[in-house]
């Protein structure tokens, strides 16, 4: 619920209107003595003070938004478009157009309460609620600096580069456990169909990248149901309404219920995200490198960066052992068959990318080549096989990814 952009301006919004709502009625019941370290201005300097704050609030929020929209365009020209994905995930970015939005949402709700009685000369000033908009208005200076950092960071090219090495790095290191000489990569249950097996076909019932399915959720469903889930598709894949997206190895028949919870075990976006797909990262990092060495931008330098980066997140990946495609419960049946993304063919694909477009450089050659070399020494022994081919594929001595299979299917 988090992931969208606008889930934390619409929170701080909410919290800043239940504040505004109630904060002034709890003070009613207060006494004057109990609030004099507090504003202690009169409803006249209130409403001013107010006043000011939500107009000013809701001007820096709409230069806030500009500034945004111009750095969304300058990344997407001079970097890569599937990089707004990452600066719009930025928590402060959230956080920033979400304080300026409730403090204003906050101090027009306030100031409802500031009221005088001109016969009596008195009047109800919500002292703590106005001081409490003048820490807002604090915590939006702080927010507004550290949004402003973030603006600088982002248009600096090694900045991004790095954030991308950096976050696909957590991912590889979250989903791939590290080989240690007490796991064998080939361990795990397997698990093939019958001829005349009764199955049942789920089809996708949406477009776009699939960026996430719900593995625990499918097993439990599996199991209860006595059941084996065979996935047809691999996260970062593009699947179209009515593509088969995964089969169902059973005696029963699917109920709406049932498809509607499989079917929400699967998240389609229209664009791919750094939450299951390592290669989504390696992706954004190669478009990096082809813009960069085009003739229009011609910046070999950034090509370099970013040739560094994807040796750092391969550097983590050959030392690895590759997940199993057979998801087995604690009884050790297996449950569920998916896709895992295939290291082997990530490395072919980015090998060969690199070469179509930086050959005829005299800077990327020399870096890719030391790549390899470096991913030879470090690669664990089911790795060795791919990066040769890696390293063949660079030499030109093969025609490229298309005909290229991993090399280590038994892991």
């Amino acid at each position: 619920m988090w992931s969208p952009f606008w889930s934390v301006p619409a929170a701080c919004v909410l919290i800043s209107l239940l504040l505004g709502l109630f904060l002034p009625s709890l003070e009613k019941n207060l006494s004057e003595s109990t609030l004099d370290f507090v504003f202690a201005g009169g409803p006249d300097a209130a409403r001013e003070v107010l006043g000011t704050i939500a107009s000013a609030t809701i001007s820096v929020a709409g230069l806030t938004f500009s500034i945004t929209l111009v750095v969304l365009q300058l990344v997407a020209s001079q970097f890569s478009p599937r990089m707004l994905s990452g600066f719009l995930r930025n928590r402060v970015v959230q956080a920033t157009m979400g304080i300026f939005l409730g403090t204003f949402i906050y101090s027009l709700t306030v100031i409802r309460n500031v009221w005088t009685n001109d016969e009596e000369l008195t009047g109800f000033v919500p002292r703590a609620s106005v001081s409490l908009a003048f820490i807002l208005v604090l915590g939006c200076l702080g927010f507004f600096l550290a949004f402003i950092r973030i603006i600088m960071g982002s248009m600096r090219v090694a900045n991004a580069i790095s954030e991308i090495g950096d976050e696909t790095v957590a991912l590889a290191k979250r989903l791939y456990p590290i080989e240690d000489a007490e796991v064998d990569p080939s361990m795990g249950p397997g698990w093939s169909p019958s001829p005349g097996d009764p199955r049942e076909s789920v089809e996708a019932n949406g477009h776009g990248a699939l960026v996430w399915i719900n593995y625990r959720r499918l097993m439990t469903w599996a199991e209860r149901n006595d059941a084996i889930i065979t996935i047809d598709r691999s996260v970062g894949e593009f699947v179209l309404t009515g593509q088969p997206l995964l089969r169902v190895w059973w005696d029963g028949e699917l109920s709406d219920a049932d498809i509607r919870l499989i079917h929400s075990s699967f998240e389609v976006h229209t664009e791919r995200e750094l939450h299951q797909d390592v290669a989504f990262g390696l992706r954004q990092l190669v478009d990096i490198i082809d813009r960069a060495l085009s003739a229009s931008v011609n910046d070999p330098a950034t090509a370099a960066q970013s040739i560094h980066e994807i040796h750092r997140i391969f550097r983590h990946l050959v030392t690895v052992i590759e997940p199993s495609p057979y998801m087995a419960d604690d009884d050790g049946n297996v449950r569920v068959v998916h896709k895992p993304q295939s290291i082997s063919e990530m490395l072919h694909e980015v090998v060969a990318e690199i070469h179509y477009y930086g050959t005829d450089s005299a800077l990327v050659p020399k870096l890719v080549e030391n790549m390899l070399d470096d991913l030879e020494a470090a690669a664990a022994d089911h790795f060795q096989s791919a990066v040769k081919h890696a390293q063949e594929i660079w030499e030109g001595k093969t025609e490229g990814p298309d005909t290229i299979r991993p090399e280590n299917s038994e892991a």
